[in-house]
């Protein structure tokens, strides 16, 4: 008798490995002091969290291709043995810099797991069915955010920071375990054509030196080396595409992008990306800085848009089986731009427990906007080339959050340098600092902290009209798709 799939295991590894993967950022972000205080170098802290992203995000389309080419078990099993290799040599370190070094083989891991695991979500589901199980998927982000904070703390606290890597190790094993025995994949008669190394070696060029501008315009404004790989980001992009048109089996095809619903709903995907890490960052931010509130609390006001990322996954789901794709990304859409207004037209002194409903409607509208985009991505290509899709929507959505952390930092501290002007202080972002602390806030004198507050509320107002601004760009460009564009 033919071994067949054990569609529930391999579900239950899927949603394991994004658990893994997603909780990484939120556990390492709590012990991160700890890990400063034990090995020193906070100057390169920041690249603990970039280089993970940056390996993770260049490897990505790679994987996608790979996973196509050869098959989703071979590649799931390579990325999870990274991952795990990664993760034992993060909790050996003993320097900053071998830490970082670590961390960045555990993102190459890691850029397989997580579009692979959707990928194999794809080939197991059909379309309306993909949609809700892709939804419980996304809700590990959503437990990642709470238990991650919770369990990284807890960890540092009892048998040292070392653990919050190494607890990867034998779950890594366990999902190779499950993957290797359980997912079960027919043997097809591909054609032997060559690996494009060269347009692989060009698109991770490409995107090493995007990120890379993006990570430094945040971190130090317009400057000679932004400028210098933005430029070198343009010459990768035309080896890339020269490449692309001569490979025999290129690594991204460029018809894909002939594609009206492909290239649609991967700029949405990028968009709606883009305006999540602005929430992701700076609700947290208005609750300690503007409002007063404790870190607790900032992080509580999103929960909701986790627990209700699941309710828009499911609407999307029943939506999709009935009416035109087109019909349902537009209805997440709006649902999305009510949440984003809402946030806008938020007064200073609004009660904070009024930002549960704005998380609720934002976890509605980006759930169903977020599946309907991996599922339209994966549905709009032929089988053979799901892998692609799937991994290119997973990076669409990397590069959304890369660009726009930086573009709404900018604009953060753009906004918040004006209105700074009029206060005379001789180290005025010192400062604000001490603003969005709440502990060392109870140290400034009251009419200043006050003016302080009116300050950054001003500038995170700043920072949500341009979020508001993505999502009614997504609304514009969803509606320019035709009725014979869409499935």
């Amino acid at each position: 008798m033919k071994k067949q799939t054990n569609v529930t295991l391999v579900t239950v590894a899927v949603f394991v490995a994004t658990f893994m993967t997603a909780v990484e950022g939120t556990i390492v972000t709590t012990a991160m002091p700890t890990i400063v205080g034990s090995l020193h170098g906070i100057e390169i802290m920041n690249w603990v969290f970039s280089i993970y992203l940056l390996t993770n995000a260049m490897l990505t389309p790679i994987y996608g291709k790979l996973a196509d080419k050869i098959g989703r078990k071979p590649i799931f099993i390579v990325g999870t043995i990274l991952f795990i290799i990664g993760s034992a040599l993060c909790g050996l370190s003993n320097t900053m810099m071998t830490l970082i070094i670590s961390r960045a083989i555990q993102g190459m891991g890691a850029g397989a797991m997580m579009p692979v695991a959707l990928t194999i979500i794809g080939d197991l589901y059909e379309k309306e069915k993909r949609a809700k199980v892709l939804g419980l998927n996304s809700t590990a982000w959503g437990i990642a955010s709470v238990v991650g904070p919770l369990a990284g703390g807890v960890i540092v606290d009892t048998i040292g920071w070392h653990w919050i890597f190494f607890i990867n190790v034998p779950i890594g094993i366990i999902l190779i375990f499950l993957i290797w025995f359980y997912l079960v994949e027919e043997k097809t008669t591909r054609q032997a054509k060559k690996m494009d190394i060269f347009g692989s070696f060009s698109l991770m060029g490409l995107l090493l030196a995007l990120l890379l501008a993006f990570q430094f315009l945040g971190d130090e404004g317009l400057s000679g080396k932004v400028l210098f790989l933005t430029l070198l980001a343009l010459l990768a992009g035309i080896v890339f595409i020269y490449a692309e048109k001569k490979a025999a089996d290129p690594v991204i095809s460029l018809q894909l992008f002939t594609q009206p619903l492909f290239v649609v709903v991967n700029l949405v995907a990028a968009l709606a990306s883009g305006f999540l890490i602005g929430v992701d960052v700076y609700i947290p931010m208005w609750m300690q800085g503007v409002l007063g509130l404790s870190a607790g609390i900032g992080g509580l006001v999103l929960a909701p848009l986790s627990l209700l990322w699941l309710v828009g996954s499911f609407l999307a789901g029943r939506w999709m089986a009935t009416i035109a794709i087109k019909r349902v990304l537009l209805r997440g859409i709006l649902i999305t731009l009510f949440g984003a207004l809402w946030l806008v037209l938020v007064p200073q002194h609004t009660n904070w427990l009024w930002f549960f409903g704005i998380a609720t409607i934002l976890g509605v509208g980006l759930g169903a906007v977020t599946v309907t985009c991996t599922v339209s991505a994966q549905s709009s290509v032929p089988a053979e080339q799901m892998g692609v899709a799937t991994s290119f929507n997973t990076l669409a959505r990397t590069i959304g959050q890369t660009i726009m952390v930086s573009v709404f930092g900018i604009l953060l501290n753009s906004i918040t340098a004006e209105k700074l002007q009029n206060i005379t202080a001789h180290n005025k972002n010192d400062l604000m600092n001490q603003l969005v602390n709440p502990q060392t806030a109870k140290l400034l004198a009251p009419d200043l902290r006050e003016t302080l507050r009116t300050v950054l509320f001003t500038s995170l107002h700043g920072v949500y009209l341009a979020g508001a601004a993505l999502i009614i760009v997504a609304f514009v460009l969803t509606l320019l798709l035709k009725k014979s564009d869409t499935i």
